[in-house]
């Protein structure tokens, strides 16, 4: 058997000076397209870096991370910083939703632009500055603040709904005044917008607009209103006593 190993076999074989220069070139080859990469590399990277330390005009670099935003009053659009219409009495917002703006106080956007807002008499910028506020005892309607009319034993609400005032305490509103409650013997003034505006004392019940003394009957007890009894127990209600429970 013929050795492979030996280089006489490998020209009888075929594999002569020239096979062994062309595998010598391929491997030059590789190791020169090798070279090639590690020293392009840092090119690339550099590029790179240098696209990101460099930002497009009207940019600038972050103060934090890598990369760039664009300045106050410009917004970034396919790579580039693309300036913002601001109306007339309108500042930049710097940020990436909305519209980029924001009215000046006293100013309401309206269709693109700024108008002024006009504040009627009795009346004053709210805290944003976007809207106006009716001045206390009055009231907004359309464009105009109306005055409320407070009547006599009344005075302003702080509720924004109603009629803009209550009657004073010993007073309940009777349509567009506040009438006097009153209270009969052995009753307490109640402040309340729905019934009497009075309640008895314990041990009294109302009949019309008076208190009346409970009389109690025996085997029975004032109940937890105080104005009514109910029978104690083992007893039954029948009339006006109690009996005892057959």
């Amino acid at each position: 058997m013929t050795s492979t190993s030996n280089p006489a076999s490998w020209r009888h074989q075929g594999f002569g000076a020239g096979w062994r220069l062309r595998c010598v070139s391929a491997s030059r080859r590789a190791f020169i397209l090798l070279a090639f990469a590690f020293v392009g590399m840092p090119f690339f990277v550099a590029d790179a870096m240098a696209g990101e330390s460099n930002p497009p005009a009207n940019a600038r670099a972050k103060s934090y991370g890598g990369g760039w935003e664009c300045n106050r009053g410009y917004r970034e659009k396919n790579g580039a910083c693309i300036a913002i219409r601001i109306p007339t009495n309108a500042f930049a917002t710097n940020v990436s939703y909305g519209r980029g703006w924001e009215c000046r106080r006293g100013f309401r956007e309206t269709q693109g632009a700024c108008e002024a807002i006009d504040v009627p008499k009795n009346a004053y910028l709210d805290s944003y500055g976007s809207d106006w506020t009716c001045e206390r005892g009055y009231r907004k309607g359309e464009g105009v603040c109306t005055e409320i009319k407070v009547p006599k034993n009344g005075y302003l609400s702080e509720r924004s709904y109603g009629r803009g005032w209550e009657c004073s305490r010993g007073f309940r509103e009777d349509g567009d005044l506040c009438v006097e409650v009153r209270v009969p013997a052995n009753a307490y003034f109640v402040d309340a917008s729905y019934g009497k505006g009075w309640k008895c004392q314990r041990g009294f019940a109302p009949s019309g607009d008076s208190c009346v003394k409970i009389s109690v009957p025996a085997n029975a007890h004032l109940d937890h209103s105080g104005n009514d009894w109910e029978c104690d127990r083992t007893f039954t209600k029948k009339g006006d006593r109690c009996d005892m429970r057959q």
